[in-house]
């Protein structure tokens, strides 16, 4: 009966120590379906802006089947304009240029939150938090009131370590490893070994959140080529307008990509959707001839 009591006590207190996790400091955040329908970033109401595509439909907005990135935006160093510009000319030509997501690799921060379209916050008893990414096996561990080693070993998806701010969960990542494929955003701004991010991440009324989503996705288009007229790619967007929204303020800072630091938005709403299993590899893509490659293939055996 004793033993009944004790493990009934731990279970109890385990119980309420974590919805006091969610209530305090993640309230609405967690264990739910987010998602949006365009790719790359908002801009802020004032500061740097993020790039935007300088081909455009006669209906004035962006012509998603031709990425060409503003490579005359300030906030680029000379040597990253010259990507921008170098990639733009391509898709210019009808030739494009692979990313990271083409070539079903994990889009690694901050591309991340340009292309990522549905997300879930997942959090541990111990605090940590686990992002889920829509489609393939991505995700993020977040390491909560943790600080970055002295020494980070630099990964893919570098090292990610959180903290609150009130009810703003901040996310500070480092050491990301960048490839031939990785970049900022679709326009193929490229990124270095110096690149820091900060996610600020912030629950906002339902109203805020679709007027935000609805006036990029008219300006820039939705997944599919969708845009003023519609079209393309069915969001799953709950037809609640009601239900708060979360808001992603992320912070970019890499002296080899950006004048100064760029902090662009994402704004996502409340979806209706389930999960649903998709592996890239088993189908992929091509948006122009040749675009893909392949998967990457060891040169030598493991063992």
């Amino acid at each position: 009966m004793k033993r009944q009591a004790l493990v009934l006590g731990i279970f109890t207190a385990a119980v309420f120590a974590l919805p006091a996790i969610a209530a305090d400091e993640g309230a609405g955040m967690f264990d739910l379906r987010w998602g949006k329908n365009a790719f790359n970033f908002e801009g802020m109401p004032s500061g740097p802006q993020p790039l935007k595509n300088l081909s455009r439909r006669p209906d004035g907005t962006a012509n998603a089947g031709r990425l060409v990135g503003d490579y005359r935006n300030p906030v680029l160093t000379a040597q990253a304009a010259a990507v921008v510009k170098q990639k733009g000319d391509l898709a210019a030509a009808g030739k494009g240029f692979p990313n990271s997501q083409d070539q079903c690799r994990q889009p690694a921060p901050p591309m991340t939150f340009a292309m990522q379209l549905g997300l879930e916050m997942l959090p541990a008893k111990n605090g940590d938090i686990t992002i889920l990414y829509g489609g393939d096996d991505n995700a993020r561990y977040i390491r909560m009131n943790s600080t970055h080693p002295a020494n980070v070993a630099p990964t893919h998806m570098g090292d990610s370590v959180g903290h609150w701010e009130g009810n703003t969960l901040v996310i500070d990542t480092v050491g990301i490893k960048p490839d031939s494929y990785s970049s900022v955003d679709r326009f193929g701004t490229p990124t270095s070994a110096k690149m820091h991010t900060i996610e600020r991440y912030t629950v906002i009324d339902g109203a805020r959140a679709y007027a935000q989503q609805h006036g990029y996705e008219m300006s820039e288009g939705t997944v599919g080529g969708g845009g003023r007229n519609g079209g393309g790619r069915n969001a799953g967007y709950n037809p609640d307008r009601n239900l708060k929204g979360l808001e992603l303020d992320l912070t970019m800072e890499d002296p080899d990509v950006f004048t100064a630091p760029l902090t662009a938005r994402v704004t996502y709403r409340r979806v209706a959707t389930e999960w649903e299993e998709s592996v890239c590899a088993d189908n992929p893509m091509e948006h122009y001839k040749n675009e893909w490659i392949g998967l990457p293939r060891a040169q030598k055996p493991d063992f």
